[in-house]
């Protein structure tokens, strides 16, 4: 789950990683929008199934998706299109 398009020329290649698990109903919603948005924005992204990193669910349990930029979240939950663009945006 999750491929996008290849990074641009001349931009600046960024991590971006959906915090998910199986069965959530809000993880397959964030990875529709990414799958729409990234690709178009020259973005890639993957997914990460937190209930393989100890780590990861003692943090993040309650709170998936989360998506992480460089390993920074950016977005929790529920995200648009919109807001996708700006988040991908304001970094360049």
């Amino acid at each position: 789950m999750g491929i996008g398009g290849q990074v641009g020329i001349g931009s600046t290649a960024e991590r971006y990683e959906m915090l998910s698990r199986d069965d959530c109903c809000l993880c397959t919603e964030m990875a529709v929008v990414l799958d729409e948005v990234l690709p178009a924005l020259k973005v890639t992204w993957t997914r990460v199934a937190i209930d393989d990193h100890p780590g990861l669910v003692e943090r993040y349990n309650d709170v998936v998706p989360v998506l992480l930029r460089d390993g920074k979240p950016v977005a929790k939950t529920r995200i648009d299109r919109r807001q996708l663009e700006r988040i991908v945006r304001r970094r360049r």
